[in-house]
């Protein structure tokens, strides 16, 4: 089913509407630099430059891109692939072009856990800690999943691996956040 918003503004763009570019830029700007942060590893520079020269690029190629339903996950996919070329450039030491290294170590900071007010200090470092003991890859498809609010769908597009394989690395993540979150308040209790 089309997301008719997306439809409407996707296809505003490629017809050369300057306001449609503008909100494309405004809505996705922020979301695809936090996730460029990630990837690069707060290489703040890098990533500013490697966004700027991709919409610079959508825009510049706008009249050939293909049509889309959903922007989002297009746009998540397209990014990172445009910021693991630029990595590469920049360390030569690391094959970010093996799919073997688009796994990401995403390090999530208190920010990006707190999900309500009300956590406190020693709740938010549990679970910062918790987070950051995931495999890479539970990392990234919890990031994408609730922080970038990604369908699993989506997700998968992004990583380039099937739903199912998605949904595996989702409960796996969420089933290991319990076990340690349910071992940490055990050992709490004991000691």
């Amino acid at each position: 089913m089309k997301n008719l918003h997306d439809y409407n503004l996707w296809a505003s763009l490629k017809s050369g509407d300057s306001k449609a570019f503008s909100t494309l830029y405004k809505v996705y700007y922020p979301l695809l630099h936090n996730y460029g942060l990630k990837i690069s590893n707060y290489n703040t520079q890098l990533t500013e430059d490697c966004l700027q020269d991709f919409f610079l690029y959508i825009y510049q190629h706008r009249e050939n891109l293909a049509n889309l339903d959903s922007i989002k996950p297009y746009l998540y996919v397209s990014f990172r692939r445009s910021l693991f070329r630029e990595l590469k450039m920049a360390s030569k030491k690391v094959d970010y072009d093996d799919k073997v290294n688009h796994f990401i170590d995403i390090n999530f900071s208190a920010e990006d856990v707190m999900i309500q007010q009300e956590i406190d200090a020693f709740k938010q470092t549990s679970i910062v800690s918790l987070l950051n003991e995931l495999p890479k890859r539970q990392k990234e498809v919890i990031y994408l999943k609730y922080y970038s609010d990604l369908t699993t769908d989506e997700i998968a597009q992004v990583l380039e691996i099937n739903y199912q394989s998605t949904l595996n690395l989702i409960h796996k993540g969420i089933k290991k956040l319990r076990q340690n979150a349910l071992l940490n308040e055990l050992l709490k209790n004991i000691i």
